[in-house]
C-alpha cells in the first residue's frame, strides 16, 4: 500500500467506491461499485456487514460496516472503565502489544465486542475456522481479489479492527504482500490507545488504514471524553445524526448536545495540551499534577488521516501527534460563534463526506512536516490553500510544527544509533566472539572462563560487556521514552543485532551474577537479576518471528543450569528436580541443533558437563543429550 499522498489512480477510484458504499442515497440500498458487482450480508449480535465484489478498477471485495446509532452497547460497553476501554484479545490481535513490557493494547470495549460478535455469529467465517479465518475473505483472497474494509462513523471503527485482524492473519501466513489489504473509514471515532497506535505503526500497517475526516466532525473525537458518564449526551448526538430518527435537523437539537459538545472541547483541550507538552520536551511537574487530578482519555489516532478542507482538498497526515493536535484546533470556537451554532456545525459535518469522491481525483498534500523542512521537498508541500482550507490558527501551526519537529528528532536519533552506536556494538561483539573462540581452543566454555576471571582476556571481555550494556540500555530507554521512530522495533537488522548480542553476552552477565553469589542475597537470575535489555531484545525477536512469547530463553541456559546445581548442592535430591532437568536437557538439545545455543556447553571441561555427569547413570543413558556429551 503506497503512502496516501501517492495513491494510484486505481486506488483512488476504490476509495471513491467506498464512499459510495458508506453514503448511499436516502431510501436506497448501497450502490454496487460496478454493474457486475454482487453483494451479501450477515449479522451477529450488534454487528453487521455487506460484501461487494467488483472487477473494476481491479478485482476486489469490499466489506462495508454500517454505523451503530445506539450509545450503549454500541459505543460504551456497560460496566467498563471511565473511557470504555479494555485490553484487546491476544488471540485475535497478538501484535497489538508493547514489546519489552508485554502490556497488551487497549481499545474501545464496545467496538471490540461488536467485532467479536461479528466473528462468532455471522457467515464471515465458517464453523470449522472460527477465530482463525474470515471465510468470506478467504474465498476472496483465493480468487486473487484485493480486500478492502470500509465504514462510516462507528462502522469505520469496526472496519479498522477487521483490517488489523486480517493483517494479523496475513502476517502469520506471510501473505501480506499478496493480499495487500487496506481500510477506508469516514468520520470514524478513535479506536485504541497509544500502545494500539504504536503497534500498528511498528508493524507497518498504518499506511493501510486511511481515515477521512471533515475537520469539524464531532464523531471522531467522542472517545476523548469519558464515555461511561456521557452516555446520555452521546445518545442524544447519535439520535440527532441517525437518518432513522425524525429530529435529523439542526432545529431539533436539544440542549444536552450543546453541553456534551462543551465537555468534549474541554477533554480534547486537556489531552492535546498534555501531549503537546510531552513532545515539546516540557519537564514541569505540572504535567504529573494534571494527570493526578484529571483522568485523560487513553485513545489516540491510528493510521493515516486525510482531512477534507473547506476548499475540498485533502491534507494527509501520518504523524499521530499532529493528528491529535488538529482534532483539537479544528474545533476551536470563533470568538463571534455561539456554542450552539458550533455544535450544530460539528454534527452536520458528519454527513458532509460526499466531496471526497471528487477530491480523490485532485492532488493530495502531505502536511506531516509543516514548518520543519523545506516546502520544496517532494510530497511535503504545504500550500497556502491547504492552510486556509483547514482554518488553522497560529497556535495550531506552532503545535503542528512542534509535532513535526518531534518526529524529525526521532529520525535524527535513529540515524545516530545507526551510525556510531551500531559501529561500537559490532566492534565489541567481534571482540567477544574472538574471546569465545579462544576459550574453546582451550576446551573451556567462555562462560566458565569468564566466571573464574583468571586471565587478562577475561578482564577485557568484562570491559566489552559493560560497554555493550551501556549502549543497549540507552537504546531500550530511548524506545521506552518514544525517542525513536515506531518502525525501529520492526527493523530486521536491529532485531538480528539484538538477538546476536543477547545470545553472546547474556551468558557473561549470568556468570558475573553467580560469580558474586548474588543469587544467595537477591534470588535467582531469571526472577530477580535479569536486566531489561535482555528481556526486551528477546521479546523483540519473538515478535518479529511470530513465535510464542517466552520461548526464546536460550541465552538463559546457564542461569537455569546454575539454579539446578545450587538446589542439589543445598540438599534437594535428583528426584526433586528431575522434571526440570529433563526440560533443560530437551531445551538445550533443541537450541543446540538450531544453532541458537553454542555447542561449547558440551565441551569436556564445561562446568555443565562436569555436573551433568554426576547425575544418576540410568538418567544419563536415556537423556536426549547423551550423544552430545563427550565420554
Amino acid at each position: 500500500m503506497p503512502p496516501a499522498a501517492a495513491l494510484s489512480d486505481d486506488d483512488r477510484l476504490v476509495v471513491a467506491h467506498c464512499a459510495a458504499l458508506s453514503f448511499p442515497p436516502a431510501s436506497q440500498p448501497p450502490p454496487p461499485p460496478t454493474t457486475s458487482s454482487s453483494s451479501s450480508s450477515g449479522a451477529g449480535a450488534g454487528a453487521s456487514f455487506q460484501v461487494h465484489h467488483a472487477s473494476h478498477p481491479y478485482p476486489c471485495a469490499a466489506f462495508a460496516f454500517p454505523p451503530s446509532w445506539s450509545a450503549a452497547p454500541g459505543w460504551a460497553a456497560p460496566g467498563r472503565a471511565a473511557f470504555g476501554d479494555a485490553e484487546v484479545d491476544p488471540s485475535l490481535f497478538p501484535s497489538l502489544r508493547s514489546v519489552g513490557s508485554g502490556v497488551p493494547a487497549r481499545a474501545n470495549a464496545a467496538f471490540l465486542a461488536s467485532f467479536r460478535a461479528l466473528l462468532d455469529g455471522s457467515p464471515l467465517q465458517s464453523e470449522e475456522k472460527k477465530n482463525d479465518n474470515l471465510d468470506m475473505v478467504s474465498r476472496a483472497v483465493a480468487e486473487e481479489k484485493r480486500i478492502v474494509f470500509t465504514g462510516h462513523s462507528s462502522g469505520g471503527s469496526i472496519a479498522t479492527l477487521a483490517a488489523i485482524w486480517f493483517l494479523e492473519t496475513c502476517t502469520r501466513r506471510g501473505s501480506v504482500n499478496q493480499a495487500h489489504p487496506f481500510c477506508v473509514t469516514f468520520g470514524a471515532p478513535l479506536v485504541g490507545d497509544n500502545t494500539f497506535n504504536h503497534a500498528v505503526r511498528r508493524e507497518g500497517w498504518s499506511r493501510c488504514i486511511l481515515n477521512f475526516v471533515v475537520p469539524v466532525d464531532i464523531i471522531p473525537r467522542i472517545p476523548l471524553t469519558p464515555l461511561a458518564s456521557a452516555t446520555e449526551g452521546i445518545q442524544a448526538v447519535l439520535d440527532w445524526l441517525s437518518p432513522q430518527t425524525p429530529n435529523f435537523s439542526p432545529s431539533g437539537m436539544p440542549l444536552i448536545i450543546s453541553q456534551f459538545y462543551e465537555n468534549l472541547l474541554r477533554s480534547t483541550l486537556s489531552i492535546a495540551s498534555y501531549e503537546a507538552c510531552s513532545f515539546m520536551g516540557c519537564t514541569s511537574s505540572i504535567l504529573g499534577t494534571l494527570t493526578s487530578f484529571i483522568e485523560l482519555s487513553p485513545y489516540r489516532p491510528c493510521g493515516t488521516y486525510l482531512f477534507l478542507t473547506s476548499s475540498e482538498q485533502l491534507a494527509v497526515l501520518t504523524n499521530s501527534d499532529a493528528v491529535l493536535q488538529l482534532l483539537f484546533y479544528c474545533l476551536q470556537l470563533d470568538p463571534q460563534q455561539q456554542l450552539r451554532d458550533a455544535a450544530e456545525r460539528s454534527l452536520s459535518a458528519h454527513w458532509q463526506y460526499e466531496p471526497i469522491k471528487q477530491s480523490m481525483m485532485q492532488e493530495i498534500v502531505c502536511v506531516d512536516y509543516l514548518g520543519v523542512v523545506s516546502s520544496t521537498l517532494p510530497g511535503r508541500q504545504m500550500s497556502s490553500t491547504i492552510v486556509g482550507g483547514l482554518e488553522l490558527s497560529k497556535e495550531a501551526m506552532l503545535s503542528l510544527s512542534a509535532a513535526g519537529q518531534w518526529e524529525k528528532q526521532r529520525e535524527t536519533n535513529q540515524a545516530k544509533i545507526d551510525g556510531a552506536s551500531c559501529t561500537k556494538i559490532r566492534e565489541a561483539l567481534k571482540s567477544l566472539n574472538e574471546y569465545k573462540r579462544t576459550c574453546e581452543l582451550h576446551e573451556v566454555s567462555y562462560y566458565d572462563s569468564f566466571k573464574l576471571q583468571r586471565e587478562v582476556h577475561d578482564f577485557n571481555a568484562n570491559v566489552s560487556r559493560l560497554e555493550l550494556a551501556g549502549l543497549w540500555d540507552e537504546i531500550v530507554e530511548m524506545l521506552r521514552r518514544r525517542e525513536l521512530p515506531d518502525g525501529f522495533e520492526s527493523r530486521q537488522d536491529w532485531v538480528n543485532l539484538g538477538t546476536l548480542y543477547r545470545r553472546l553476552v547474556e551468558p557473561l552477565d549470568i556468570a558475573n551474577y553467580y560469580r558474586h553469589s548474588k543469587n544467595e542475597d537477591t534470588g535467582s537470575y531469571l526472577s530477580k537479576g535479569r536486566p531489561r535489555r535482555y528481556k526486551y531484545t528477546q521479546e523483540w525477536h519473538e515478535q518479529l518471528q511470530r513465535i510464542s512469547f517466552g520461548s526464546s530463553l536460550e541465552s538463559c541456559f546457564w542461569a537455569m543450569a546454575e539454579e539446578l546445581q545450587a538446589e542439589i548442592a543445598n540438599g534437594k535430591t535428583f528426584e526433586d528436580v528431575r522434571d526440570r532437568v529433563v526440560k533443560l536437557e530437551s531445551d538445550a538439545h533443541g537450541w543446540s541443533m538450531s544453532g541458537s545455543l553454542g555447542k561449547d556447553i558440551f565441551l569436556s571441561r564445561s562446568s555443565f558437563v562436569i555436573w551433568w555427569k554426576t547425575l544418576p547413570e540410568n538418567h544419563r543413558s536415556a537423556s536426549c543429550i547423551a550423544k552430545l556429551v563427550p565420554l
